[in-house]
């Protein structure tokens, strides 16, 4: 770039942003055509796979739609000035690292067990079904901030849970049982952590949390994951656009 990277955030995610920054600047409208590849990479002066992937990430956010034959065009969105939509499904994995920040999975504890009746009403378990409760932090450098729990239902999961490293990304496991989620119904709130999880890990200076409830479904509609997000006050924040 021609510029010097001032954060810890990938080549990637500054590029995607200084291409947001320029449709801004140019002040291009919904409908406008976006500068080709060979102009693009000219401009911030990267490789062409770097800008494929940043395009990529603006099509996700539906900043840009691609019209085969034509070119990358602004979408209506892009008027609207935000940051990262909380409407954007994706895994924890990939919403971290739009936030710049390259976390670390601690696995704190996994087990199988019963659902309460709430829990089976969310992922539709019927009678004596069991679930694997996942508990986990992401660090960022030794940092906690994020406090996670997810429930799976075991009839997904056939392999014995010590034979799986929990510690690496939920959704790539489903995927290899062909039940990644693709889509969610979540809400949002604003809490303290519980005090007995506070107490159990030595969380005492997590603070304020923004509490993310989710139901993941594959592409089917059935529910794959319950889960608790709990995200530090202190390093998120999330928009909203409505369509």
């Amino acid at each position: 770039m021609d510029e010097p990277l001032r954060d810890m955030r990938t080549l990637v995610i500054q590029l995607r942003e200084r291409i947001a920054d320029l449709i801004r600047e140019q002040a291009l409208r919904p409908g406008d055509k976006l500068p080709t590849e060979a102009q693009l990479t000219a401009r911030f002066k990267i490789s062409r796979p770097a800008l494929r992937e940043a395009l990529k990430l603006l099509e996700q956010d539906g900043l840009i739609y691609v019209e085969h034959g034509r070119g990358r065009f602004v979408s209506a969105i892009s008027a609207i000035q935000i940051d990262r939509p909380i409407t954007v499904f994706e895994s924890v994995t990939e919403m971290t690292g739009h936030y710049g920040y390259n976390t670390v999975n601690k696995v704190l504890s996994i087990s199988e067990e019963a659902p309460d009746a709430a829990l089976a009403k969310q992922l539709h378990l019927d009678e004596g079904a069991r679930v694997i409760r996942l508990e986990r932090l992401r660090l960022e450098h030794d940092d906690p901030i994020m406090y996670c729990v997810d429930y799976v239902p075991r009839s997904i999961i056939t392999a014995r849970l010590y034979d799986i490293d929990w510690s690496g990304s939920l959704l790539a496991l489903l995927d290899q049982y062909k039940q990644r989620p693709r889509m969610s119904a979540a809400s949002v709130s604003a809490v303290m952590l519980p005090q007995d999880v506070v107490d159990r890990n030595d969380l005492r200076n997590f603070g304020p949390a923004l509490l993310i409830t989710e139901t993941c479904f594959n592409a089917a509609g059935t529910p794959v994951v319950y889960a608790l997000d709990y995200h530090k006050g202190s390093h998120f924040s999330f928009s909203l656009a409505r369509r």
